[in-house]
């Protein structure tokens, strides 16, 4: 069995400290894919580097205190590539990518066009340039699972009030047809939902801090595990948890019958 966890933590330095390393010692995971780590390497202790039986390898963002993203793998990974080799995007920490064998397993932090119009083409120009880099890892002939925020609710059942939100960034229809494309032209399998078609409320993985969206369950699933038909089809188990916050994102938990 293999355990794949998928969290964005806002901040590694703040979600330890509301105990998201103590949580992890006790899942048992083989690789967990952080997002939004908002700290150098500098920042990181010990324990942040090398908890609980774990590795860490990370891809920070040059600018202090943003983005970033890092995987923690319980076997030491035969070949390691930060970033795309695409010096914009690379700067902002938002790809890692670690091999095994005949498996990849990537941490990926799509950005957010939430906070300005300028932010939202850079969103569209990351999305344009990314789909080609999946297409070549769909080709490649191993088996691939991509964790992270993708900043997209792909269907009405992936947010709670998708009536209101449809001119808004995460929703946009641009958004969700590249999404669509991402599953219908290259294959791409959404484990979470190939286990839960139908889920709605459960399946929310992001609430605003704004209101009172946490307690009202006004959420988004945003936060996905895309996978190779190969190791998608070996999915057992998919869950949420929400019974301790770590951060405005909840931790996505895959478990895979993949010995390989």
């Amino acid at each position: 069995m293999l355990r794949i966890i998928s969290a964005n933590l806002n901040g590694i330095r703040s979600a330890t400290t509301k105990g998201f390393l103590d949580w992890l010692a006790r899942q048992d995971a083989d690789l967990v894919c952080m997002q939004e780590l908002k700290a150098q390497a500098g920042d990181l202790s010990a324990t942040m580097l090398k908890p609980a039986g774990l590795q860490g390898w990370f891809h920070h963002a040059e600018k202090k205190g943003y983005s970033g993203v890092g995987i923690y793998s319980r076997q030491a990974p035969e070949r390691v590539i930060e970033g795309l080799g695409i010096a914009d995007i690379d700067a902002e920490g938002r790809y890692i990518e670690l091999d095994f064998g005949k498996l990849s397993v990537i941490s990926l932090y799509l950005p957010s066009g939430s906070s300005s119009d300028e932010r939202q083409q850079a969103k569209f120009s990351f999305m344009e340039r990314f789909f080609s880099h999946l297409a070549q890892l769909r080709a490649c002939g191993r088996e691939v699972v991509i964790c992270g925020d993708w900043n997209i609710a792909h269907k009405e059942i992936d947010l709670k009030n998708w009536k209101g939100n449809q001119k808004n960034s995460g929703f946009l229809p641009e958004e969700r047809a590249w999404l669509t494309r991402v599953f219908e032209e290259q294959g791409w399998v959404d484990v979470y939902r190939r286990l839960h078609p139908e889920a709605t409320g459960d399946s929310y993985t992001w609430w605003s801090n704004r209101g009172q969206a946490w307690a009202k369950n006004v959420g988004w699933r945003i936060d996905y595990q895309l996978a190779t038909p190969g190791i998608a089809a070996t999915a057992k188990t998919a869950t949420i948890f929400k019974d301790q916050r770590f951060s405005d994102h909840a931790p996505l938990i895959i478990d895979y019958d993949w010995g390989a």
